[in-house]
């Protein structure tokens, strides 16, 4: 036999709430009063009352993964249309045709 659904199992009605209308809600004392005190701390370089207890070491094998391969200079010649286009997404043209054969490299191992 199937479970009645109590009133206390309903689902509440959604609630829509803008980013914007976060934003500029203003803050209580209290959330002021913290805001001010870590902006101070940060200030003053104070980072003593950090817990660092709770977060575990990193392995060598895990701090490894964050080394970025070695980079090697080349030259590369393009296609005129090709490189305009990897110029129009703004600076980093370079970097960004890395990615793009790092990504093609990537799909087809």
């Amino acid at each position: 036999m199937p479970k009645k659904s109590s009133t206390s199992n309903q689902p509440g009605k959604p609630v829509s709430v803008s980013a914007e209308a976060i934003w500029r809600k203003p803050l209580t004392k209290r959330q002021k009063e913290t805001s001010e005190s870590d902006a101070a701390r940060q200030k003053l370089g104070d980072d003593s009352s950090i817990d660092y207890s709770s977060i575990p070491e990193l392995s060598d094998k895990q701090l490894k993964q964050f080394k970025r391969p070695a980079k090697k200079l080349v030259a590369v010649r393009l296609d005129a249309d090709v490189f305009e286009w990897l110029q129009g997404f703004g600076a980093g043209y370079s970097t960004r045709i890395n990615h793009v054969l790092r990504t093609v490299m990537l799909q087809s191992r």
